[in-house]
């Protein structure tokens, strides 16, 4: 035994008889592949070659926490119940809409409970609503990700090191011990090694001469495929943890009114938009294109297109708090579906519309006994005040907006949706004779005086309408790299199933020739290959014994050898 280093802790490294040290915990000696531990040497079973013996950290440091954390991390059947936790999750995910694909501007909170009842208020709570972006579901990826690092390292160095340190001549026992395997006794062993070579450069191996035997190999870049389908994995999942990133993923909607100019969400109020113009085209009801069956399940009207005729500003001063912002025009568009307004990385996308909106609501306040009005007053349904002063002591404060009302289960006003389909109120109305306060409810149709008879109460007195667009910006940083993980991951994936690593050991022995072939895959192609070889070298052809459906037997001798 000869002390050494190896990953990173001092442990003995095992001396092979040919001379060849091993980091402890390996199996086969890398270089000539003799068993190092004792039984493996007596035993009569093929011998492992998956890994090629090495030594994995996983299974030879168990003592200390890192070395608990590592092997837990390491185990193959972690990685598949992480990956099983994974797609349960992204499976649930898709019982509800995602929050994406909800009305814009929607309250998640209100929308699930709303249209789903208790499980989608449950989905809500439990993250599902915002699968990808969940603190849960991040930590999983996260987890699932370590895994595969932890793994590949643990798997890859190894095999990396005991293929790059394989000598062409080969341990008795390592040859005997293969799955396909002969012997021939021959009279010109240079003659029939030359033609087994002819035969293997024919079939396109790699060929290495040692002491004159010869050690062939091809495909064994196909031994990397999963590593490169991992490091596709990996990079696929750093792409998408990049986008909670700021600046990196950008997919916010908004509403903007006829007439309306607006900051675009995600560009830090550098870039505005104006709403100069909705249009809406429709399909005639009687149009051949489309089938009867069609114009009925629409309803009859069929959108042919709608479009928001746009301009794009820039901010061009330094953006002083509470200042209206000094504008640059950069172009005019007409933004489609499927045909967004570009700039920069952004792009505005049109996704849904709503005409003859309510944009504005406008109340008189009146005295009930004498009708005399004390003022009136306007909300922007889409940006309300809190606080509106008529004047002389008389003001109205807005307590509760509910811009599209319902009333919940418990009989308690509540708003499906955030955009004024339905508005309603709770105000309360001050005035000098109640210093107090007045609470009312208003809504379409309703005026409720929440606490008894008021002396004042409040009366329409207009409302103005205007077309809304909802338009979408996005802006997606990480798709190239996301794009890079995906064509590794495919490479990957075709490297490991369409190629296999072919290895055929030839070695001379007392006036034979011995030969052994491994394969980790496609057996049959293997058996192929040596047939070509055997026929033209006129050597014996080995036995599969797994096709006759028992191992091989051997007798072991006494010094630890095993003869036929």
């Amino acid at each position: 035994m000869k002390v050494g280093i190896n990953w990173g802790v001092h442990m003995e490294k095992i001396v092979c008889e040919c001379g060849h040290e091993n980091p402890y915990g390996t199996i086969l000696c890398e270089s000539c592949g003799k068993p190092l531990e004792e039984e493996r040497t007596k035993s009569r079973e093929f011998l492992t070659m998956r890994y090629e013996g090495s030594a994995r950290r996983s299974q030879t440091y168990t003592r200390t926490e890192i070395d608990k954390i590592w092997n837990f991390f390491s185990s193959v059947k972690i990685g598949v119940t992480l990956i099983v936790l994974t797609f349960i999750a992204s499976a649930i995910g898709t019982i509800f809409p995602q929050q994406m694909y909800i009305p814009p501007n929607a309250d998640p909170a209100q929308f699930y409970e709303a249209q789903y009842g208790w499980p989608g208020k449950l989905y809500y709570l439990l993250g599902f609503n915002d699968l990808y972006g969940s603190w849960w579901f991040i930590i999983l990826i996260a987890l699932l990700g370590l895994s595969i690092i932890i793994a590949s390292i643990d798997r890859g160095i190894p095999l990396r090191r005991a293929l790059k340190n394989q000598s062409v001549t080969r341990h008795d026992i390592f040859m005997k011990r293969q799955r396909l395997y002969s012997t021939t006794a021959v009279e010109s062993l240079d003659d029939r090694m030359n033609k087994a070579k002819a035969a293997l450069r024919q079939k396109h191996y790699k060929i290495r001469e040692q002491d004159g035997n010869i050690f062939a190999e091809k495909g064994r870049f196909s031994r990397w495929g999963a590593y490169v389908n991992h490091v596709g994995l990996i990079i696929i999942m750093i792409g998408a943890m990049l986008r909670f990133f700021p600046g990196m993923y950008i997919d916010e909607n908004f509403w903007v009114k006829e007439g309306e100019t607006r900051f675009i969400p995600g560009t830090d109020h550098e870039y505005y938009i104006k709403n100069h113009d909705f249009i809406l085209k429709l399909y005639d009801k009687d149009n051949e294109r489309f089938g009867k069956a069609i114009m009925e399940e629409a309803g009859g009207v069929l959108p042919k297109n709608y479009q928001t005729n746009v301009t794009l500003y820039q901010r061009v001063d330094n953006g002083i708090l509470g200042s209206e912002p000094e504008l640059e025009k950069v172009k005019k568009a007409k933004i489609q579906v499927n045909h967004p307004l570009t700039f920069g990385d952004y792009g505005v996308y049109q996704v849904d519309f709503q005409l003859n909106a309510f944009t504005k609501m406008s109340f008189t306040l009146n005295k009930k006994s004498t009708g005399k009005s004390f003022g009136e007053f306007t909300v922007n349904l889409i940006d309300p005040k809190q606080v509106y002063n008529l004047g002389n002591g008389y003001k109205v404060k807005l307590l509760s907006y509910f811009p599209d009302f319902y009333f919940n289960d418990e009989g308690e006003p509540a708003t499906k949706l955030p955009i004024p389909n339905n508005p309603a109120f709770i105000f309360k109305m001050i005035t000098p004779e109640t210093p107090k306060g007045e609470t009312s409810f208003i809504a379409i149709r309703k005026n409720i005086d929440i606490k008894g008879d008021n002396e004042y109460k409040l009366s329409f007195a207009g409302v103005e309408t205007k077309d809304l667009s909802a338009l979408n910006v996005h802006k997606d940083k990480t798709l190239w790299i996301i794009i890079i993980g995906g064509i590794l991951f495919m490479v990957g994936v075709v490297q490991g199933l369409y190629w296999q690593y072919r290895r055929i050991w030839l070695k001379r022995k007392d006036g034979e020739i011995w030969l052994a072939g491994s394969t980790n895959k496609n057996w049959f192609g293997l058996k192929k290959d040596i047939e070509k070889i055997t026929a033209t070298a006129e050597l014996t052809e080995p036995d599969d014994p797994l096709e006759k459906g028992k191992q091989r037997k051997e007798d072991t001798n006494d010094d630890g050898t095993t003869e036929q």
